[in-house]
């Protein structure tokens, strides 16, 4: 690009995206001088759904605005806990999030998401359709414009990454009332009217059931019990502060 230049600064959540040999303190950037603000910060290696706002000389602007010459840009990340108006809180992971996906339905979270990889634009195209936050640590599918809302998973590590879902968004909690397999409503169930499904050790030592309203796999305080109710209790301690 040969056109206006101008100084960008991130805040430091923001410097992993930085491409190489970018400085974080403050990038000098030639523009060509028609692209709007946000394909420049995206070109910098940032996804839009990471920024939350852009000051331009101090003053708030829209994603479309142009740069000038001189402008000194400061973009801001996303303020936490994050508003997602227009729809109901719900979420869209890809196929790498899947314990991700699992956790957040354990805690009674709307997690829609498939261990069979749809591929990059059938994701967004369902974003879009159903209204869902995308989750991803693909920063390209993140890019991709078709997506209602998405939002970059930072850490590699399921506990981090429930963590940071929880804390960004602030979703409501009704644990145990999802089911973890597909993301179905959870109901009561009797004994006798799921016994056929049940091993027979199983039949007799639990009392007390469950069973998915859409796939109709049933549950039943096992001997995983008292690992799933040390996230539940975790993620409602954290929450709660």
């Amino acid at each position: 690009m040969n056109g206006p230049e101008i100084h960008v600064t991130f805040p430091p959540e923001l410097h992993l995206f930085l491409a190489t040999g970018r400085t974080p303190a403050g990038t000098r950037v030639v523009t060509d001088g028609a692209s709007t603000l946000g394909h420049v910060i995206e070109s910098l290696g940032v996804p839009l759904t990471e920024v939350g706002r852009f000051l331009v000389d101090g003053r708030e602007v829209p994603v479309s605005h142009v740069p000038k010459a001189d402008e000194k840009v400061e973009v801001c990340a996303v303020r936490r806990p994050q508003p997602v108006p227009g729809a109901p809180l719900r979420f869209l992971l890809d196929v790498h999030l899947g314990t991700l996906a699992r956790r957040l339905r354990l805690l009674g979270v709307d997690a829609s998401y498939t261990n069979e990889d749809p591929g990059d634009a059938a994701l967004a195209a369902l974003s879009a359709k159903e209204r869902r936050v995308l989750l991803s640590r693909d920063r390209g599918l993140l890019r991709r414009r078709e997506i209602w809302a998405g939002a970059y998973i930072y850490s590699d590590r399921p506990e981090d990454q429930l963590h940071d879902v929880l804390s960004r968004f602030a979703p409501a909690l009704a644990p145990w009332t999802r089911c973890t397999a597909c993301n179905g409503q959870l109901t009561d169930a009797d004994k006798d009217s799921v016994q056929e499904r049940l091993e027979h050790g199983t039949q007799r030592t639990y009392d007390v059931f469950a069973q998915c309203t859409s796939c109709g796999r049933v549950y039943w305080r096992g001997a995983h019990h008292a690992r799933l109710e040390a996230i539940v209790t975790k993620a409602l301690r954290e929450t709660a502060r």
